[in-house]
């Protein structure tokens, strides 16, 4: 028995290990960070250290601060904006390919080492990363004299971010961190603020820097996502001075293109996701068709006579008794998925394969079709899968189509463009299987490679018989 289960995408929750699936509904939060478009950019001075004046207050005060700080100056090449996704960082003069940006002293990141050598360290010693720098920021936002209270002041009130968390998770960490800790939190922490801080978090910290996988940059942070821009070499851990008489480490944004000035700065926020992580992330979706995915969940049945076999033969091959596979538009099935619904389809007679004399081939063998039946089934039961899901859409694609080209509200717009993307997958793998039912006859089987193999099989597939001396 083949078992499938189709998800919009997959989703692990900070503090405790996956226990659903994502649903995507219109998201409930709201965000600077918009979906890119192509409008010009408002930009009205080119050449003072000062930020335009079609900025906020807020965002005056606080590029003075990181002037203060030391971070930027007159010589700094981008300067904050208004921009069509809300804020981002402008040239102020022409910028090469890897040229410097920003670069920001490691005394004001937001990262697991500062939350360490807080008041709270403590407390959060046994948290994940994301929980421990989360809760550092509920209370660092409370706090009047916080060091990044001028940061705080331009950091968006909410995210599109389709994050949640559950009631249960909430209230565990309440129980085992914040209520035994009440003079260190501010109170009450509610549901809001969690969905705010998990908004931040998820939409502006940078990742797989060397030695940090959580920070957060302020003034860096402003910079905004282009599918322009196709590789993410664009941070940097540099060793520099972070002061008059001391050294130490700095966050160096380059730009990853060559801009003029007036333009703004780009980057690629991360070219392996797809358009429901970015969602999820980020609050937006990217304009890139090919960023459209779906993630078919394959499983071995509990059920199969050969189950235990199954799962000896998966897991020996670094699968488990469940595999999901990201299936992206206008891309190749996945490495494997093909591989793994033949060993999940298994059955009939070849069931031989399992035996324990096969274990150590089998895996090479069912990278090739195993037997028509086999192929067969699988091509049925994909089949099937991707138009059950198709039908449990209230839309169709040329609906939907219809709604983009209508005034939407962001979150809206985040929804009806993440499904009709799912659509268009589940069109598309339909159609992958499709043509290959109609392969079935001309394909190439075990036994007859194994006869070819033994040189009984012509290479027109007809058995040769050899008769005695």
């Amino acid at each position: 028995m083949v078992s499938l289960s189709s998800l919009s995408s997959s989703f692990s929750t900070f503090l405790f290990p996956a226990q659903g699936h994502l649903h995507y509904s219109v998201p409930k939060r709201s965000t600077t960070l918009q979906y890119f478009t192509n409008k010009p950019l408002s930009v009205t001075s080119l050449q003072s250290p000062e930020p335009g004046p079609e900025v906020s207050p807020e965002v005056r005060t606080f590029w003075k601060w990181l002037q203060d700080e030391g971070v930027v100056s007159a010589k700094t090449p981008a300067r904050p904006a208004v921009v069509p996704e809300g804020l981002g960082l402008v040239a102020q003069r022409d910028i090469g390919r890897n040229q410097v940006v920003l670069e920001v002293p490691k005394r004001l990141w937001i990262n697991p080492d500062a939350v360490a050598e807080s008041e709270i360290g403590n407390v959060c010693s046994g948290l994940k990363p994301w929980i421990a720098v989360a809760l550092f920021l509920l209370r660092e936002k409370d706090r009047e004299d916080s060091k990044w209270r001028l940061y705080f002041d331009v950091l968006p009130l909410s995210t599109n971010s389709t994050v949640f968390w559950s009631e249960e998770e909430l209230s565990e960490l309440q129980e085992e961190v914040i209520l035994p800790n009440k003079r260190l939190f501010p109170s009450p922490i509610t549901l809001d603020d969690f969905f705010w801080v998990f908004g931040i978090l998820r939409s502006r910290a940078f990742s797989r820097l060397r030695n940090q996988n959580l920070v957060l940059i302020p003034g860096v942070d402003l910079i905004n996502h282009s599918s322009k821009v196709t590789t993410e070499d664009h941070a940097h851990e540099v060793k520099g001075p972070a002061g008059l008489f001391s050294w130490d480490y700095l966050f160096s944004l380059r730009s990853p293109l060559s801009i003029k000035a007036g333009e703004q700065v780009f980057i690629q926020y991360d070219i392996n996701k797809s358009n429901a992580e970015f969602a999820l992330d980020y609050g937006f979706i990217d304009s890139l068709m090919d960023r459209n995915a779906y993630t078919l969940t394959l499983g071995i049945s509990e059920s199969d006579p050969f189950f235990g076999d199954k799962l000896d033969i998966a897991e020996s091959n670094g699968w488990g008794e469940t595999a999901n596979f990201d299936i992206f538009l206008n891309r190749p099935l996945p490495p494997g998925m093909l591989t793994y619904l033949r060993l999940v389809a298994l059955g009939g007679t070849d069931a031989f394969i399992l035996e324990t004399i096969f274990r150590n081939s089998v895996w090479g063998h069912l990278e090739l079709p195993m037997s028509r039946a086999n192929e067969e089934l699988i091509c049925r039961v994909v089949r099937d899968a991707c138009k059950s899901a198709l039908s449990g859409y209230s839309t169709t694609i040329e609906e939907d189509e219809k709604l983009k080209g209508e005034e939407l509200d962001p979150r809206l717009e985040i929804a009806v463009g993440i499904r009709q993307g799912e659509k268009k997958v589940l069109q598309q793998i339909d159609e992958i299987f499709k043509e290959r039912e109609l392969e079935l006859d001309v394909l190439e089987y075990y036994q007859e490679r194994r006869l070819k193999d033994l040189g009984l099989c012509g290479e027109q597939g007809e058995i040769i018989f050899w008769e005695p001396k």
